[in-house]
């Protein structure tokens, strides 16, 4: 983490003014753009890996920022309210790593944002979650045989119905 912090204050300033990580707002601003309680804020501040943060800019200067950020190893993901800042680790990867450490997995995925639509394209069921806070996700491969379903209900309600038609549909 400090090594994407220390990056992240080498990126020309005018971008870099454009970026709020939480490292920059702690906790009460967390608390404030995510609904999170203060002291689960307290938690999310403490940061291990990335950076989830808001981008304030144009997309023109959000791609100049990840540019930057990209010559120092390190990749931005859109996710469902924040642009998320990593060494290049992904859901689709971890959730890879995850399955390989059992045999013949059947793996379901459920997401709401870009940054999932590797993990979800990847899995052997995946659902699509709706996000208010941001516009639908384009078509994936896989929706068109039902392997990837959209489930209308947002937040805790959507990922419910989804695990509850997995039970269903797959008997568990």
């Amino acid at each position: 983490y400090r090594a994407l912090r220390t990056a992240l204050s080498q990126v020309p300033a005018p971008l870099r003014s454009r970026f709020r990580g939480f490292g920059d707002g702690g906790a009460d601003w967390i608390a404030e753009v995510t609904g999170l309680d203060p002291e689960a804020a307290a938690l999310a501040a403490q940061r291990l890996y990335s950076e989830p943060g808001i981008w304030s800019g144009s997309e023109t200067e959000k791609a100049g920022f990840l540019a930057a950020l990209q010559a120092q190893g390190i990749s931005g993901r859109e996710g469902g309210r924040f642009l998320t800042l990593s060494f290049g680790a992904s859901k689709a990867g971890q959730m890879a790593e995850i399955a390989a450490r059992y045999s013949t997995p059947f793996v379901v995925a459920l997401g709401d944002a870009p940054n999932d639509r590797e993990m979800l394209e990847q899995a052997d069921q995946a659902f699509i979650i709706a996000n208010p806070h941001r516009r639908p996700m384009p078509p994936l491969d896989g929706e068109e045989t039902g392997r990837i379903q959209r489930i209308a209900a947002a937040g805790p309600k959507g990922w419910n119905l989804a695990l509850r038609q997995v039970i269903s549909d797959f008997g568990i």
